[in-house]
């Protein structure tokens, strides 16, 4: 556990330097925080396979399709973000809330204390950081339009598509998000 634990809490920092620490974060550099990025996934990664921890439920078919119902708006929101659709101009964080989203949607089938500390680190993360953006640049300008439907559909359907290669590598994994 202390490995997972390790993991998210590196995930955060690195995160959250820019705001808490733009010292630190200078001097370690794009290369440097890229690094620490991935070495935090990395740690989260087998420190999750290796956590064990108790089981308060498991996935069941309706909450797997609620988790995938999820985790689609997650990644429409996190491709509405780079793409600058519609609902970027409604909405300050749309990447950090798709993230959140699909934190709390792994949270539904995974009802087991490992799962807790990953995402819901991750969730609660996402939250902290939508807040300390929002108390450091109080201010926000939506951006413009115009908002044309392709990069609505393009969004979309990425997002789709994304969910399908996400969901065949969780099978691959041994872990089967579409169904019972």
């Amino acid at each position: 556990m202390l490995i997972l634990i390790l993991g998210v809490a590196l995930w955060w920092a690195a995160h959250l330097s820019k705001r808490l620490a733009p010292g630190l974060r200078a001097r370690l550099g794009r290369g440097g925080v890229a690094g620490l990025l991935a070495l935090s996934v990395v740690l989260m990664i087998f420190g999750y396979r290796m956590a064990d921890g108790p089981w308060w439920w498991g996935a069941s078919a309706p909450v797997k399709g609620i988790n995938n119902l999820l985790v689609l708006v997650g990644f429409y929101l996190f491709a509405a973000a780079g793409m600058k659709t519609r609902i970027t101009a409604r909405m300050r964080h749309p990447q950090l809330t798709g993230f959140a989203l699909w934190a709390f949607a792994h949270l539904l089938p995974n009802g087991d204390l490992p799962s807790f500390v990953l995402f819901g680190g991750l969730l609660v993360w996402a939250l902290v950081e939508m807040a300390v953006i929002n108390r450091a640049q109080p201010v926000w300008t939506p951006p413009a339009g115009p908002f044309p439907v392709r990069k609505e559909v393009m969004a979309a359907v990425g997002a789709v598509l994304v969910l399908l290669v996400v969901g065949l590598i969780h099978r691959w994994l041994g872990y089967n998000p579409f169904g019972g």
